[in-house]
């Protein structure tokens, strides 16, 4: 690799990373790092600059495939900024009496979460002219994909009670496990399929041909982590993100050797028990 191309992509992964930790950390839709009005005007400078900038330079032959990153980001954006201001959770839990407090309360507001952000995934992707083969919405290497997904979901499933009490999951029996079944597989498949989306699903393909396919991985690992930056469902933040930086390495991999997020979102729902046993324990 000659210097100058070396030197391209070396600012292309910075540029990425530093998007990523714009959107997804400093305007997160779980703890932005501003307080109103400081982050709507925020969010609205960055979307303006993030549509028209991709917009122009998807449409030079030298820069489309970083303009098609760059809009990558303004989609996310919408879809974090619309879950963060719409609260369509708090009118559906209104409707049916339900305490965000509850497990079946927590269970709603990440299943209403999910449909928002993948909903406007899938939509404004389509709009752009991008295919669902491009997010990885698409059944790929199915029998391989299932077969690994189920796999470690079994896997992690079962080490999940150790996991939470790990993580500080406070008197867990059986006794109270078994009535959170349904609403911690709401959390766990809801959560698992937007995430894998929005952080990999949207990216991998984009940022592959700037980048490669390890450098397109290695790339949004931050992001992902630091977005789950002050979490209450462990008493080890620390922990917690490096338990997490070699599960979105995994994860990332395992959809591009598939091409189908299947597998990912198996996994990843296997490891999302042992937090909602947390977070419920906790209530």
């Amino acid at each position: 690799m000659n210097s100058k191309k070396l030197g391209r992509n070396i600012i292309s992964f910075i540029v990425v990373l530093v998007l990523g930790l714009l959107v997804f950390v400093v305007f997160s839709h779980m703890r932005p790092v501003f307080d109103d009005p400081f982050d709507w005007i925020g969010r609205i400078i960055l979307g303006i600059i993030l549509l028209g900038s991709g917009m122009i330079l998807r449409k030079t032959e030298k820069w489309k495939n970083e303009g098609e990153i760059v809009l990558g980001f303004f989609i996310a954006l919408v879809a974090i900024s619309i879950d963060l201001f719409l609260p369509s959770s708090r009118w559906i839990r209104s409707l049916f009496d339900v305490s965000i407090e509850s497990p079946i309360g927590i269970a709603i507001d990440k299943l209403d979460s999910s449909v928002l952000i993948i909903f406007t995934v899938l939509l404004l992707s389509k709009l752009f002219g991008g295919s669902l083969g491009s997010i990885f919405m698409q059944k790929g290497k199915l029998k391989k994909s299932l077969l690994i997904g189920t796999i470690a979901f079994v896997i992690t499933m079962i080490g999940s009670y150790f996991m939470a009490q790990l993580f500080g999951a406070e008197n867990l029996s059986l006794a109270r496990i078994l009535p959170w079944i349904p609403w911690i597989a709401i959390f766990i498949f809801g959560n698992a399929f937007n995430e894998e989306l929005l952080f990999r699903g949207l990216f991998l393909n984009k940022i592959k041909p700037v980048l490669g396919s390890v450098w397109a991985n290695l790339v949004l690992i931050m992001p992902f982590v630091l977005h789950h930056t002050g979490v209450t469902y462990t008493n080890n933040t620390l922990m917690f993100l490096g338990y997490l930086i070699p599960l979105a390495f995994f994860w990332a991999r395992i959809m591009q050797k598939t091409d189908t997020l299947i597998g990912s979102v198996l996994f990843h729902a296997g490891t999302d028990i042992s937090v909602v046993l947390v977070l419920f324990s906790q209530l």
